[in-house]
């Protein structure tokens, strides 16, 4: 069997015909003649629509509960949960390009959907469902257009975008109402989560060009020049029946592999619409031929990596490539894109709550030109904290990852950095170094060139630096011991980091962020050379580092703090209203030192009495603050306010 992606011609046409449901034989080890290398996986094609529908119905067989694929019945892919993403280092701004900061991204020049971007003369954000065109020029909205009105949200879900010349592509999630089965039978009746992508020009009024919708959610995405690839999570739509009363897991177990039994192609693969700006113009599903799977799993689960142009005219079919894989953490340095799965709640195990697996399974693509091709998979032991625990270098993969229990009184857990290669189809391991922070867990991680920092935390924060540059023999090169944790890291040059995370008493009790200037120039003597608390306050940036920005003319950085606010006195009660405003410190040789904070008026447009700033921006010297209420601009000198931009 090929042991790379098919990738003939895909195109909106009909579902292919489905073959006459058969008895599938019991789930068993690979077909003969199919090669599964030790310490990997392999990803191999399906030799025909029948085939892929014989091996599926099987591998869903032995996967699924009483309740279900997954565990519990609750499918891991429909959970809302975003993946990680993160910020990082440089601006990935080119030299001859404004004076002006990207939102923090991983990687340099490989950028990430957020919920606001800049060219530099326009500032471009999503919030509720409608964009909004803000010049930084004479500081006054230009623009705005409603995306979904009327629609129903949730916290978390205002939508993302990328941002390429006149054109903006905004990832939103939706539903479709259907008169089917809905995935897993978990969804609200009549109704299929969707992945909705709306390309937009921006040339005058912001107007829509292009839309395109697939079955399932959005994972991710990344944009190298006009290229987006967006990666989807997508499940079957198989109804399982709902058995009240005295059954049995066996019978529920044997209802449900009956609905597998008569289940179709057109119930596993993804679906997709596309549209120009008022109507429909094609509909059609992943066809099997752009279908491929490891050599062991379930059938519950579906990665589809899409591929658009946003320099075209209008959004195409996506060119989709799917793998039978689960899929929560995306990385890309351009080249490669990568997708890893933390397998531990994935399927059913055959207990009343499963057991939990704790691998990681990661899916390399070249991404480098036209479609995306499987290069390589493999699997490290334990689970990724977020995509800062992968990164590529010198044509390896770094992958740091905890193992073991981290929830019971005697923890057994410990973290470690696993470094692969591609071989043939497989990321093989070719170095590793184990038993970091026994007994706790990575809070944060970072790569920078061949030198890598592991963060774990239980009662106190050790910060270890590990030495990557000989691939086959990594190894610890410092540690340093201190309370508290950091949650993200970044690089300030000059054999520098800064931190942001919580501090905390010698017993762990976390009393409120903290911002650490550490000195790692020295790798055997890592050293915090300075800090910054501010009581009782958390930030964003520590679980979402697209709210960090480090702008390195002014040595300044900037992050959203929220602190409990004072008791206010309400016709409905009594209430607690947080502040949400931003920090500003700048980083000398010496230490921090407070630069000063920007709050926004809180009125908004739900009635809410605060604004929380999610976001900050460099444009020419000024500081640009976001919220949902709006947008702020602050001179530097003073921090004092140039202007309130309302979004409401």
């Amino acid at each position: 069997m090929a042991a790379a992606l098919a990738l003939a011609g895909c195109t909106a046409s009909p579902p292919a015909a489905d073959p006459p449901a058969a008895d599938p034989p019991a789930a068993g080890p690979p077909p003969a003649g199919q090669v599964v290398p030790a310490g990997g996986l392999r990803l191999v094609a399906f030799d025909s629509c029948d085939e892929a529908l014989r091996q599926l119905r099987t591998a869903a067989k032995a996967a699924v509960g009483p309740w279900g694929l997954g565990p519990g019945g609750y499918m891991r892919q429909f959970d809302a949960k975003r993946a990680a993403v993160g910020g990082a280092a440089e601006g990935a701004t080119p030299a001859s390009a404004p004076d002006f900061s990207g939102t923090n991204v991983h990687e340099a020049g490989v950028d990430e959907p957020d919920l606001v971007k800049t060219d530099g003369r326009r500032i471009v954000t999503v919030t509720g469902g409608v964009l909004s065109v803000v010049d930084a020029a004479s500081r006054r909205v230009t623009g705005r257009l409603a995306l979904d009105p009327g629609a129903e949200r949730f916290a978390g879900d205002e939508g993302s975008l990328l941002l390429h010349g006149d054109r903006a592509l905004v990832l939103l999630h939706a539903d479709r109402t259907v008169k089917g089965p809905v995935p897993g039978g978990q969804t609200r009746p009549g109704r299929t989560p969707q992945a909705r992508l709306v390309l937009l020009d921006l040339a005058g009024a912001p107007r829509v060009v292009g839309e395109y919708r697939i079955d399932g959610l959005l994972v991710d995405a990344r944009q190298s020049g006009t290229t987006a690839r967006v990666v989807i999570r997508s499940a079957p739509r198989l109804d399982f029946p709902y058995l009240p009363g005295r059954r049995t897991d066996a019978q529920r177990i044997a209802a449900n592999r009956a609905v597998i039994d008569k289940a179709t192609l057109d119930d596993w693969l993804p679906r997709y619409e596309i549209r120009d700006d008022v109507r429909t113009v094609g509909t059609g599903r992943v066809g099997c031929d752009r279908v491929n799977r490891p050599a062991g799993f379930s059938g519950a689960s579906m990665v589809t990596v899409l591929s658009f142009d946003l320099g075209a005219s209008a959004l195409g079919a996506g060119d989709p490539v799917t793998v039978f894989a689960d899929g929560d953490t995306v990385y890309s340095n351009g080249a490669r894109l990568y997708v890893a799965n933390d397998d531990r709640w994935r399927t059913w195990r055959g207990g009343p709550s499963g057991t939990r697996d704790t691998g990681t399974e990661i899916y390399q693509f070249d991404t480098e030109a036209g479609t995306p091709r499987f290069v390589a998979a493999g699997s490290v032991p334990g689970w990724l904290i977020n995509q800062y625990a992968l990164s590529e270098w010198d044509g390896h993969l770094r992958v740091a990852t905890t193992t073991g229990d981290t929830w019971v009184r005697q923890r057994s857990s410990q973290s470690g950095v696993y470094v692969l290669r591609a071989d043939g189809a497989t990321l093989k391991r070719v170095g590793a170094v184990t038993g970091l922070g026994k007994g706790e867990q990575i809070f944060a991680v970072r790569f920078v060139g061949g030198t890598g920092y592991v963060v774990t935390f239980r009662q106190t924060d050790p910060l270890y630096g590990v030495d990557l540059r000989d691939p086959a023999a990594p190894r610890v090169t410092g540690e340093l011991k201190i309370n508290g944790y950091s949650a993200y890291l970044h690089p300030a040059g000059d054999g520098r980091l800064i931190g942001v995370g919580q501090d905390a008493t010698g017993q762990g009790r976390v009393t409120g962020t903290q911002v650490s200037l550490f000195d790692v120039a020295d790798p055997a003597r890592p050293a915090r050379i300075a800090q910054h608390h501010v009581p009782g306050g958390w930030s964003e940036a520590e679980h979402d580092p697209h709210a960090f920005l480090y702008w390195e003319p002014e040595r300044l950085v900037v992050l959203p703090v929220q602190q409990p606010g004072v008791v206010t006195d309400r016709a409905d009660g009594t209430r607690r209203a947080p502040s949400g405003g931003v920090l500003a410190l700048r980083v000398g040789d010496r230490g921090f030192t407070v630069a000063g904070t920007v709050d926004h008026p809180g009125a908004l447009a739900d009635g809410g009495e605060w604004a929380s700033i999610r976001r900050s921006l460099m444009i020419d010297g000024v500081l640009w603050t976001v919220s949902d209420a709006g947008l702020k601009a602050t001179a530097l000198a003073g921090m004092t306010t140039l202007a309130w931009v309302p979004l409401t």
